[in-house]
């Protein structure tokens, strides 16, 4: 009965142990979860359904052309410290959040920003929000946007919207504020700054952190009041 009962153990022991090691092979590891999205990536850089293939051009050929891409060329800059790629589609009128800062004597700034957008998750292929096409004029998310021209950093929180309401966070995702060193901001209705970006999760939302995920996005930003 003993050695009965001693087989049995070791039967549920081997079976424990093949059933652990079957788990981790197939678990993704976030090594694994990185080169996914990267692919991901260039997949949707080399094809997508929103402007086709991209010409990725470098930091230096941007600021060469006056922080600008050519939209003829489907041009996006690549920002090699966060990976965020970039396309400004129309430079707004105004000013910048830096050149706005020079106007006070700590050099900050703090601005209500309206955004209208479309966020796409590319390793899904799904669009996962948007008011870009609403017709309600008040159906914009705004963000308050506090800029330190000394520190050079930016601080921003949701205070109404689809990302807040959404995602439960007023945290602004990083990669929406990168556009705004480049792009004008004013209150006027003539030409809105907008852009388009490809956002990995290292500077994404709370969900692209989580799962691994890079989204795509089309924002316009406008000064609100």
């Amino acid at each position: 009965m003993k050695k009965l009962t001693y087989l049995t153990l070791m039967v549920f022991t081997l079976m424990f142990v093949a059933f652990s090691a079957a788990s981790c092979s197939d678990s993704e590891t976030y090594a694994d979860k990185k080169k996914k999205e990267k692919n991901a990536i260039n997949k949707f850089i080399s094809d997508n359904e929103f402007v086709g293939q991209i010409n990725v051009i470098s930091e230096s050929q941007f600021y060469a052309q006056d922080s600008i891409t050519d939209t003829a060329k489907n041009e996006f800059v690549l920002f090699e410290d966060d990976g965020i790629y970039m396309q400004v589609i129309t430079r707004g009128e105004g000013r910048t959040m830096p050149e706005m800062s020079k106007d006070f004597a700590d050099s900050t700034v703090n601005k209500v920003v309206l955004c209208r957008f479309l966020e796409y998750n590319i390793e899904t292929a799904d669009t996962t929000l948007s008011n870009k096409w609403a017709s309600y004029y008040w159906l914009v998310d705004k963000m308050l946007v506090n800029y330190s021209h000394r520190g050079r950093s930016y601080t921003a929180s949701f205070t109404e919207g689809l990302m807040y309401t959404s995602y439960g966070s007023q945290v602004v995702p990083t990669g929406w504020l990168k556009p705004l060193d480049f792009v004008r901001l004013s209150r006027d209705t003539g030409e809105i700054a907008r852009v388009r970006l490809i956002i990995p999760h290292s500077s994404g939302t709370t969900t692209a952190s989580q799962y691994v995920y890079p989204y795509y996005y089309e924002i316009s930003y406008q000064l609100g009041k």
